[in-house]
């Protein structure tokens, strides 16, 4: 049995996709004879967690761990307790988003980029969640370590609830699968939509609410629009068989998101066999093209986006075939057991050689 211990920050329950993919991990990890257990930094601001570094630490060591694996989000903790600590196990680190973090902008990006950097060259091993974020990486930090690219899993989930018509008399029912948060773009989305005939589309949201709360009341004072009224339906974070369901139960799904490492949503929309439409951005020209599996607007054009979904809610023949294809193309995606049985396949390489 291989024993991982991960280091992440704040509670692993969280809904966001690192902690989501953790835990399909820390599932799967049974059936790959490994256990995978989780070790938190607190969640404090930027950069006192850097100070809980030698507790966390004295307690990752309490797990008796064969390799550690560092989550990207608690990599800079780490940086100035990794040169004066010699560790006597293999150290990994596993990426969804870029050196310096993917919502922070400013000084808070120029402090966390080296920091960043500095603990993944301890590292034996970087797993990504997508080879977008290869591109991310200096030149320098490739060299004398194994990167291996580990995308999620394209299942949601084996149960599927019944969440009834979603289309609510209207010709087409849009899926958006996000939290509320500026990068996921959600105010462009309702922007883009409310230029669409009222008979159009029902739109869904589906996502947490409380994460940026700035922006969440900027996204409510936008619904509360007249142009919006009853045409929007807001679900709030939902369970992984009724996500499920709803990927079944939609048209469309729509993510005008700017930057997305990996976008399992959209791997999980496609493999259930919905067209995608988005921005041409972050990972989403890697999993889709445009006119075959989705439409592909250029960032910030809300008019090209509107017209993309208008023309999605009023042709059917076209959704047919975008579908047919976002399916035919996500069978070439992982499933979450391939994925896992990647993720722990390498790690116990890792530690035989490091044994070795």
């Amino acid at each position: 049995m291989l024993a991982v211990s991960l280091l992440t920050l704040g509670s692993p329950e969280q809904l966001t996709g690192g902690y989501l993919y953790h835990r399909r991990m820390a599932d799967l990890a049974p059936a790959n004879d490994s256990e995978l257990r989780f070790v938190s930094f607190a969640p404090q601001p930027f950069p006192l967690p850097v100070f809980n570094a030698d507790p966390v630490m004295r307690k990752t060591w309490e797990t008796n761990p064969d390799v550690v694996l560092i989550d990207s989000i608690a990599a800079a903790f780490l940086a100035l307790w990794l040169p004066t600590h010699r560790l006597p196990i293999p150290l990994a680190a596993i990426l969804h988003q870029q050196p310096g973090g993917i919502d922070h902008e400013g000084l808070r990006r120029r402090i966390q980029l080296p920091l960043d950097i500095a603990t993944y060259r301890h590292a034996s091993l970087l797993v990504l969640a997508s080879q977008a974020l290869m591109g991310t990486l200096p030149r320098g930090l490739c060299r004398d370590r194994e990167i291996l690219v580990v995308p999620p899993g394209r299942d949601v989930a084996n149960e599927v609830a019944d969440v009834g018509d979603l289309r609510k008399g209207r010709q087409a029912a849009f899926l958006c699968v996000a939290n509320w948060v500026r990068r996921k773009g959600i105010l462009e989305l309702l922007e883009a939509f409310a230029l669409l005939p009222p008979g159009s589309a029902t739109l869904h949201l589906v996502g947490r609410d409380d994460i940026e709360l700035d922006y969440t009341a900027l996204v409510r004072a936008r619904l509360a629009q007249p142009d919006l009224e009853d045409r929007v339906i807001v679900h709030g974070p939902v369970d992984r068989a009724t996500v499920s369901g709803m990927y079944r139960s939609s048209d469309v799904f729509v993510l005008a998101s700017t930057k997305e490492p990996y976008g399992t949503v959209y791997g999980e929309a496609m493999a259930a066999g919905l067209p995608v439409v988005g921005w041409r951005a972050g990972n989403l020209p890697h999993l889709a093209e445009h006119e075959r599996e989705a439409l592909i607007i250029e960032p910030g054009d809300i008019t090209g986006l509107s017209t993309a979904l208008q023309r999605l809610s009023e042709d059917e023949a076209l959704r047919a075939r975008l579908a047919e294809a976002a399916r035919h193309r996500a069978q070439s995606f992982p499933t979450w057991e391939d994925s896992a049985r990647s993720l722990f396949a390498a790690l116990r390489r890792l530690r035989h050689e490091t044994v070795g």
